[in-house]
């Protein structure tokens, strides 16, 4: 009907060619069709602009292919006796709702775009990173310095994780039971992990945004789910942590402290590290509101006894200004209680003897190196042969099989990352799960365009306006008044201008 040879429309990519200029649309379209995520809202475009090449207007019509996946092009195809091909038809749509339509549709491709290979907004929803970044700061996180990771989940919503706001529903298509795994038809529609070339490297304490890779919760704010769920790697909770181990990197944990190849590694100037302290009053009070106007205290606090005080996090500094306080006897560390928490740290095997203050020297696995395997060292790395590197691993004895052979040694097919949070005794990180995967890596955070204080009162004191446009790593000064100033003035040259014509 449009004149087209039927040979065209089964040559592959060049029948999307040929369809493009059908539809009067530019022939790179056709990049956008092969472009996970980006290609699934593309296909609703096509699908409407085919129909309004042979005159389908309508809203009605817009619904029904929508609604139909396709389906209905193929209905006025085979049953509609009144269709015509309009040859270079106008791309103006002909109504206001199908002109807000194509407008939606058009930003909504971009910013999925933006938002998968480019920079995505992150907020901070816990203080593993306190007095560094701060709860309800909301940062951009750029794709590009490490290499944007190609989506692995072909099927999902575009520009939401794993849930779908206000129904709360799941975002993608993939079975996330065990049993299923590896049989569900759901899970065929995942690509192979591929990434776009980086302009840098993660470097030793950069601040990180990752996949969690030992997710297995529904709700990452309920830890007693009913049953695990296996979900996709692009789908595990996005964290946000320091990156103090490199891949070849030994590393080990004294006091606290992270030490690199038997060394102190020194922290960048804007790293404000924190631990639990218990505090001993004269008996005065230390109210919530007293500790966060004069200390900046955030985290739980509470008396455990009378005069005696357990903070959860407090800095170096506050402590220091706190023990300067006439009504405070002493500050010490939390050491006795952290000590006690024994097997409940990567690699939880009792072998290993690992708290989260005194970490036994372990090697951070790096692509291409071997290691000698043994049934001592097995649980440091069980977990990065079998899940990450997806082979499979039996032990028999003192023998260790990996593929049904015998293996004493080890190469590493990816880089692995130690993540710990700054707020040391108050975060969820490597020290209980392990190393972090390179296939696991989304971005680096590099600016903090907005930030909100839940405890403060008032809709201009809730607002941090010295944290706003603010750099992540680097200077702590803020640049939006200069982008007030410059919006300001374009504002006012664009009225200028329309008044004078």
């Amino acid at each position: 009907m449009a004149g087209r040879k039927s040979w065209e429309a089964a040559t592959p990519i060049y029948n999307a060619v040929i369809l493009m200029k059908i539809i009067n649309r530019p022939t790179w379209w056709v990049i956008l069709l092969f472009v996970p995520i980006v290609n699934l809202i593309m296909f609703l475009v096509i699908w409407v602009e085919t129909i309004r090449s042979y005159g389908k207007n309508t809203l009605l019509d817009t619904f029904l292919v929508v609604c139909s996946l396709g389906l209905y092009v193929a209905y006025l195809n085979y049953f509609s006796m009144d269709l015509s091909y309009i040859n270079k038809r106008s791309l103006k749509p002909k109504t206001s709702i199908g002109e807000w339509i194509s407008s939606m549709l058009f930003a909504i491709v971009v910013a999925t775009i933006v938002h998968t290979y480019l920079v995505q907004p992150y907020v901070i929803p816990s203080s593993s990173l306190e007095k560094t970044l701060l709860v309800g700061d909301f940062l951009f996180v750029s794709k590009i310095n490490y290499g944007a990771r190609i989506p692995l989940t072909t099927i999902a919503f575009p520009m939401v994780h794993d849930t779908i706001p206000v129904i709360n529903c799941k975002s993608y298509l993939f079975n996330d039971a065990i049993s299923k795994k590896e049989t569900s038809w759901f899970n065929k529609f995942q690509l192979p992990y591929l990434r776009l070339p980086g302009f840098q490297r993660i470097k030793r304490n950069d601040l990180v945004v990752f996949n969690q890779p030992a997710d297995t919760l529904l709700d990452m704010s309920n830890f007693h789910p009913n049953r695990n769920y296996y979900k996709p790697i692009d789908k595990k909770t996005n964290l946000i942590k320091r990156c103090v181990g490199l891949p070849g990197d030994t590393l080990s944990i004294i006091n606290g402290y992270v030490f690199i190849n038997n060394k102190k590694s020194i922290l960048p100037k804007n790293a404000r590290l924190q631990f639990a302290y218990f505090v001993e009053t004269k008996g005065g009070k230390l109210t919530p509101k007293y500790m966060y106007e004069r200390f900046g205290v955030t985290d739980w606090f509470g008396e455990i006894k009378p005069s005696l005080y357990y903070f959860k996090s407090l800095t170096n500094k506050a402590v220091k200004k706190l023990l300067k306080n006439p009504n405070v006897v002493a500050a010490n560390r939390d050491m006795v209680q952290m000590e006690t928490i024994v097997q409940k740290v990567f690699p939880y095997s009792g072998a290993y003897k690992n708290t989260v203050n005194q970490f036994e020297a372990v090697y951070i696995p790096k692509a291409g190196r071997t290691i000698q395997l043994n049934k001592g060292i097995l649980p440091l790395y069980k977990r990065v042969i079998e899940e990450y590197e997806h082979n499979e691993l039996k032990l028999k004895g003192n023998q260790i099989f990996i593929n049904g052979k015998e293996a004493k040694t080890y190469t590493f097919k990816q880089d692995y990352y130690w993540m710990m949070g700054d707020n040391r005794d108050n975060s969820i990180d490597s020290r209980f799960w392990g190393f972090v995967p390179f296939d696991h890596i989304i971005g680096k955070p590099v600016l903090i365009w907005f930030s909100w204080n839940k405890n403060e009162k008032g809709i201009i004191k809730k607002i941090r306006w010295k944290r706003l446009l603010t750099s992540v790593e680097g200077s702590s000064k803020s640049y939006f008044i200069y982008f007030a100033i410059l919006t300001l003035a374009y504002l006012g040259y664009t009225a200028f201008r329309r008044n004078r014509k």
